[in-house]
């Protein structure tokens, strides 16, 4: 019998292991420029996910990227660019953040949830003229751009993550995965 990696071991142990303090919070709320990014992980039924775990990875504001250390011991003031939220009963789930400056501006997302053999990869993009020049963004077929829309709202942006059926987010690729 081959052991399972860690990448196959996804299931409903998130909220034993993988939660720390300020992990979803990439800046205390409340902070000079701090907006939410929020959204529900869904099922293909449509049900929210209680036990799935969302990880963003973004670019500071200027548009850099963070390269220090402490993303697992949050300071209250180093920005790492990295952030993780496990979701709640309904499927929720929130960071608290900056808005990324690299244009055109996104936040990559990986997905681990229950029923998945190893993580997923996306991209929330944040509305911009910058769009059009995106070469991931324009080689997705235009009626499927939209799962990869994160929408403002008045708390900051809205990104639900559609694992499978109607309007199922576009996921990546990587070489050797």
């Amino acid at each position: 019998m081959i052991p399972a990696t860690p990448g196959q071991t996804v299931g409903p142990f998130f909220h034993y292991g993988l939660p720390y303090d300020g992990d979803r919070d990439l800046v205390p709320p409340g902070s000079p420029g701090a907006v939410l990014l929020h959204g529900h992980v869904y099922d293909g039924q449509g049900a929210g996910l209680p036990d799935a775990l969302v990880e963003i990875w973004q670019a500071r504001p200027d548009g850099s990227i963070p390269q220090v250390p402490g993303s697992l011991r949050r300071d209250g003031w180093t920005f790492t660019g990295f952030g993780r939220a496990s979701t709640g009963r309904d499927g929720r789930y929130t960071f608290s953040t900056l808005v990324p400056g690299s244009t055109p501006a996104f936040w990559a997302v990986t997905v681990f949830a229950r029923g998945l053999l190893d993580r997923l990869f996306t991209r929330a993009y944040l509305p911009s003229p910058a769009l059009e020049s995106d070469t991931f963004l324009t080689s997705v077929p235009a009626e499927r751009r939209a799962t990869l829309m994160a929408v403002p709202d008045e708390q900051g942006f809205v990104f639900d993550i559609r694992l499978q059926g109607e309007g199922e987010t576009v996921f990546l690729r990587f070489p050797g995965q």
